[in-house]
């Protein structure tokens, strides 16, 4: 790379830095999810604004292609595989005996009829208008289905935490079904990327190397493989898990450059079986999060040394390039975007309701689980991204996945505000942490948990973090929590 396109590299990310941490205090300021003004601070630089009035100097910063370009997309899917990781480190969710029949039915009936959905509204719509280059219209299915059917652990746990219901019943079963979805959906994404990557110029891997090119055979290679290497990471996971101290702390080489090693190894090992990269790193950080049960404190394994390495920089860049991406003027349909969100609004909520009520839960409740469970978040954004980028996706309906999951978020946040404010849901009891005179979630970075302040030894173990206060004088509202 030359001097001249190492300065244009330097030069965009201070950009994108600079106008996703400005653009997300702003909103932050305001009560507004902070996501949204990374994504918007990333608008401003992208061919919505800065392309309509200064064309040539947007071109130049953010070429499509060449080195410069290379440089971003790396930096960019960096990001991608932290958030992934730290959105699996996240749930912290311990499933109860007794919620197994009311979690269960949710999350069967939160995933099936979202998919019937996904299925029947790609066999009705003209597939011509929202498909991507690759071509592929059995992996856009599947894409829509996720896009339908997918919930936000960070944002609807950020949500319950500054409302003071993360301790109850209501976020455990929220939690516990998220939990089951994502895992899900993660392997059925990883299959629709890999079943495009298969067909792909120049493809890498185990697949193209054991000449598996037709589509079926690659829809049950993948399925297999993303399967198959869930599991094998689960057992992986159990075994470390017995090698710990017997008293249950973290060992000293559990610091950033072990887990970064960790991260990047196995999203490299997910390349060469063909599974998306993303599960792997999704899949890290769920092993690293289940550690955090152990010992008395239950949360010693907490990784917030990637927290603080990951959402200083690379998550917002992240976000911001997610709004470069985005294009206003030439890619947004306002009658896809209605119709998209309207039906997946309507199939997960109804989905959910369904399972709820016939778990034995009253309407009103279940209505409650349903807007929950209806927000999309993160996931859902990274969702779109990883779609678009493998051309499952037109710009189109890119534009419309992420205005989706940024408005479902905050509708769920605006509405379980309303249900504890009505006395629908029981607040948590007060805490020994709520003396804290001070709530870290302020400043947070989207989808993701609020970082720690700094070790005195960043090489230290990490230590257990308090939780953050959610005594009525804490809390902020439940729009400001939606990230």
């Amino acid at each position: 790379m030359s001097q001249a396109d190492l300065f244009r590299v330097l030069a965009a990310l201070a950009l994108l830095l600079a106008a996703a941490h400005l653009v997300g205090r702003l909103f932050a300021r305001f009560r507004q999810p902070p996501v949204v003004g990374e994504i918007l601070g990333g608008l401003l630089l992208g061919p919505t604004v800065l392309g309509r009035m200064a064309p040539e100097a947007q071109a130049w910063l953010f070429p499509s292609s060449g080195p410069v370009a290379s440089g971003l997309a790396l930096i960019h899917q960096i990001g991608m595989l932290l958030l992934m990781y730290m959105a699996g480190a996240e749930m912290r969710t311990v499933f109860s005996r007794r919620d197994g029949r009311p979690v269960t039915l949710i999350a069967v009936a939160g995933m099936a009829m979202p998919f019937a959905a996904g299925l029947l509204l790609v066999g009705v719509i003209d597939t011509r208008a929202v498909i991507g280059p690759a071509g592929n219209e059995a992996a856009l299915t599947l894409v829509v289905a996720c896009a339908i059917a997918v919930t936000s652990i960070p944002v609807i746990s950020r949500i319950m935490l500054d409302l003071g219901i993360m301790r109850g019943a209501f976020a455990r079963i929220v939690l516990s079904v998220a939990v089951l979805e994502d895992v899900v959906l993660n392997v059925v994404l990883s299959v629709a990327l890999g079943m495009v990557a298969t067909g792909a110029a120049g493809e890498f891997g185990l697949a193209a190397w054991l000449g598996i090119h037709s589509a079926n055979a690659s829809a049950v290679y993948h399925a297999l493989a993303s399967t198959g290497f869930f599991v094998l990471m689960t057992g992986a996971g159990a075994v470390v898990r017995r090698l710990r101290p017997a008293d249950g702390r973290p060992a000293p080489s559990e610091g950033i450059a072990v887990r970064m090693t960790v991260l990047l190894g196995v999203a490299g090992g997910c390349l060469v079986l063909g599974v998306a990269p993303m599960l792997g790193a999704f899949v890290v950080g769920l092993l690293a999060g289940a550690r955090r049960r152990a010992g008395t404190g239950g949360d010693e394994g907490r990784p917030r040394h990637v927290q603080r390495f990951a959402s200083g920089f690379f998550i917002p860049v992240y976000f911001a390039t997610v709004g470069l991406k985005l294009d206003l003027v030439h890619s947004f349909d306002p009658l896809l975007t209605a119709g998209f969100l309207g039906v997946a609004c309507a199939a997960k909520a109804a989905s959910v309701y369904a399972g709820a009520r016939m778990a034995g839960r009253s309407a009103t409740a279940s209505l409650d689980l349903a807007l929950a469970l209806n927000a999309r978040g993160g996931p859902g954004i990274v969702l779109a991204v990883v779609s678009f980028d493998a051309g499952i996706v037109n710009a189109s309906l890119f534009t419309t996945l992420i205005l989706t999951a940024v408005l479902t978020s905050q509708a769920a946040g605006w509405w379980l505000e309303r249900a504890v404010r009505a006395g629908r849901i029981d607040t948590d009891p007060p805490h020994p942490d709520d003396a804290a005179t001070a709530d870290p979630a302020d400043c947070a970075a989207p989808d993701q948990a609020a970082p720690d302040p700094p070790d005195s030894d960043e090489g230290a173990p990490d230590q257990a973090a308090p939780d953050p206060p959610d005594s009525a004088p804490h809390r902020r509202k439940a729009g400001a929590a939606v990230d």
